[in-house]
């Protein structure tokens, strides 16, 4: 019973930053024929060019990325994503497009700030918008290259079609300051490193570290000693994902409650954090 009203109110949490997002698109970005960054980006650019239904293009584009994503970023991830992604093309049929401001320079980064603040409230709960992240995720676990470069090098192509289409460099340079605005957002209401480790202190080793590695992620137990009690515990170190850190922490809570975990930012990791799984 309290698993399933967990998940009920995840999904409902997924539900409310959609319809911030789409409130971005629709209110702000749209209506100035700007980009958000990632997959929503590639379905403007195609709804702009073509006059088919944004929302539902952005379903159809990710629905794919995310199911590719299943067995690399975990069920439960995809699974709220993929509610998200759903309420985000439903709210947008709901939601009439209709210019907030007539200040482009606004409309970018107010629209830039509620996208960045609905996909931050969707990750800080499990799951996410879909987008170039989760591709370039996946791709880094083949290829041996840094997310960071990958996100950056699809929205930069994403950018320059806008700018061939539109022919209006100015459009373009506000779409680039949409996409910056919104992973500033990201940045301070999550997290702003796509990685990160959790340091465990627990009782209950062997069961919590099955789980962890169910993610599937390493982990490495190092016996500590508490300096106030002179208690020897075991402590659990992993390395994460920031889309996996939901349910880390999920799965920590119930696996044990008086568990000591503290996550801290991971800048780079060398080793066979990427190797396919």
């Amino acid at each position: 019973m309290k698993r399933a009203s967990s998940r009920l109110a995840a999904a409902g949490v997924m539900v409310a930053g959609a319809a911030v997002i789409s409130a971005g698109f629709r209110l702000l970005l749209i209506p100035q024929e700007m980009l958000s960054g990632g997959i929503s980006g590639v379905a403007m650019i195609v709804g702009y060019i073509t006059g088919l239904n944004i929302g539902w293009l952005y379903l159809a584009f990710n629905v794919p990325v995310l199911l590719w994503g299943w067995r690399a970023l975990g069920r439960r991830f995809v699974l709220l994503s993929l509610v998200s992604v759903f309420a985000v093309s439903l709210s947008m049929q709901l939601i009439p497009e209709r210019s907030l401001s007539g200040d482009p320079l606004l409309s970018a980064v107010f629209g830039g700030a509620l996208v960045g603040a609905g996909t931050a409230i969707s990750l800080r709960y499990g799951g996410s918008t879909g987008g170039f992240d989760i591709i370039a995720s996946i791709v880094s676990r083949y290829r041996n290259m840094p997310v960071g470069i990958v996100i950056f090098a699809l929205n930069t192509a994403v950018v320059a079609a806008l700018g061939i289409y539109s022919r209006n460099v100015d459009v373009s340079l506000y779409s680039m300051l949409s996409i910056f605005v919104t992973g500033k957002v990201i940045d301070a209401v999550h997290t702003p490193h796509r990685k990160v480790t959790a340091f465990i202190v627990t009782n209950r080793t062997q069961e919590l570290a099955e789980r962890l590695l169910s993610l599937p992620r390493g982990v490495t137990i190092l016996k500590t000693k508490g300096a106030f009690t002179s208690a020897e515990r075991d402590l659990l170190m992993t390395v994460t994902t920031r889309y996996e850190l939901a349910e880390l922490r999920k799965l920590v809570r119930d696996t044990d409650p008086k568990a000591f975990v503290n996550v801290v930012q991971t800048i780079d990791v060398i080793g066979e954090f990427r190797q396919r799984r």
